[in-house]
């Protein structure tokens, strides 16, 4: 279920829910992240058509997918995203979010700005916590989402691997409400 939205800061950046014609943008970053850093896992550029089906399987599911834009020529500097964290149904209250911003932006305060409202997104749909995935050598990603309220929980040594080498991964958890008991949980019966 995806709501339409969108909001301007300061500087006249648009941020609000992607839409078909973003995704060459979304493409862009994505490939270049893959190809240059060690902030999507992923070895390989993909094509268009891998994003559109992306995009239309994350929206179709009641995800977001935030961008943010310079409405002078709409181009694409960052977007955002959260999807399930794990598949079994007592991960349902979580979610594992991703934001990625071009390469030319970083430092400019998008992805502070897309994060802020990835999580009144995760909150207005009744989401507990949020998890993040992250290199743990990109400390500027990390300091962001520490700055934000995220804490580090975990720490996967060399777990995975990219341009040679053995990759660190961190966790960072935000929660996102004091609930005291999930709803709708089952009571386990002896």
């Amino acid at each position: 279920m995806s709501q339409t939205c969108s909001s301007a800061d300061a500087t006249g950046l648009v941020l609000r829910d992607a839409a078909e014609a973003d995704l060459a943008g979304i493409l862009e970053i994505y490939n270049q992240a893959v190809e240059h850093t060690t902030a999507i896992w992923n070895e390989r550029p993909v094509d268009l058509a891998d994003r559109l089906d992306w995009w239309q399987q994350r929206t179709g599911a009641g995800f977001p997918v935030l961008v943010a834009v310079r409405p002078a020529d709409d181009r694409v500097l960052g977007y955002a995203t959260f999807g399930p964290f794990r598949p079994h149904d007592g991960y349902r209250h979580s979610v594992e979010h991703s934001v990625y911003v071009h390469a030319e932006q970083h430092g400019q305060g998008i992805g502070r700005q897309l994060m802020e409202m990835l999580i009144e997104r995760a909150r207005a749909q009744g989401h507990h916590a949020m998890v993040g995935g992250i290199e743990a050598g990109n400390r500027g990603s990390i300091r962001l989402h520490e700055r934000m309220g995220f804490r580090q929980v975990g720490l996967m040594p060399q777990i995975g691997c990219k341009f040679g080498r053995w990759l660190d991964l961190a966790l960072l958890q935000l929660t996102l409400d004091e609930t005291a008991a999930p709803a709708g949980s089952h009571e386990r019966r002896g």
